[in-house]
């Protein structure tokens, strides 16, 4: 066994319903802390890891769901494995649970693939519940982030160049359906799947499977990157 990994006796058997997480923290107490309120909230904790390397080597074993990463590990920055679990297949959500609101940090996070960030300070409950979210695919933010990646993106697709909306105005779109749109116009303003769901009297799984084919149709990896798309075309607005 890898020095300082966890897994869990089993962890290889999917078992339905649970959601599988993988916890990345190098402060031993704080990492058993967090695996043992997923496991006693009826998550399936599948490693408990504390380097950045060790967590990217595992998850392509274990096949986590979601991973709980702090940013400030031993050996690699917590955005550059973030961005390094994007490539594991298949590639787990990432929700950052750091010490730092600092927006560098939310930012440089956000922007290497997390789907979501939390800060430490965080209660149980409101952690046990982003963990939910994240494995249904929402992205979660500590309250008053959220608007902070918003507020970046905005800014991103102001700018002149190839990367805002003006240099890809002649790029062919991919075609999407009225309702494909309506769920990414939703989206862009920063509703949940379940706020979606209520606002088209839809169910969360339709929700989900609209946002699963929009991504597929645009190339795109995950919510995150779904949201800057819908941002750069102005969907945001009112």
């Amino acid at each position: 066994m890898i020095p300082g990994l966890v897994l869990i006796q089993g962890c290889r058997v999917r078992v339905t319903g649970m959601v599988r997480v993988m916890v990345v923290d190098d402060h031993p107490m704080w990492r058993d802390g967090v695996a043992r309120d997923l496991t006693e909230a009826g998550y399936e904790v599948v490693a408990a890891v504390g380097e950045g390397r060790q967590a990217v080597r595992v998850a392509g074993a274990v096949r986590p769901d979601v991973v709980v990463l702090d940013l400030h590990l031993p050996d690699l920055p917590g955005p550059e494995v973030a961005a390094r679990l994007a490539a594991v297949e298949p590639a787990p959500r990432v929700l950052v649970l750091s010490a730092s609101a600092e927006q560098e940090d939310v930012l440089e996070a956000v922007k290497a693939g997390a789907s979501g960030y939390l800060v430490k300070s965080a209660g149980r409950e409101e952690f046990l519940d982003a963990v939910r979210r994240t494995a249904d695919g929402d992205a979660v933010f500590t309250p008053g982030l959220a608007g902070l990646v918003l507020g970046e993106y905005r800014r991103l697709a102001a700018q002149p160049g190839p990367g805002g909306p003006a240099g890809r105005a002649g790029a062919e779109r991919p075609r999407l359906t009225e309702r494909e749109t309506e769920v990414l116009r939703l989206v862009a303003k920063g509703l949940s799947y379940r706020q979606i769901a209520e606002r088209l009297v839809l169910s969360h799984r339709t929700v989900q499977n609209h946002v699963q084919n929009t991504l597929g149709k645009l190339q795109l990896h995950n919510r995150v990157e779904l949201v800057r798309y819908a941002i750069e075309r102005g969907l945001d607005a009112d």
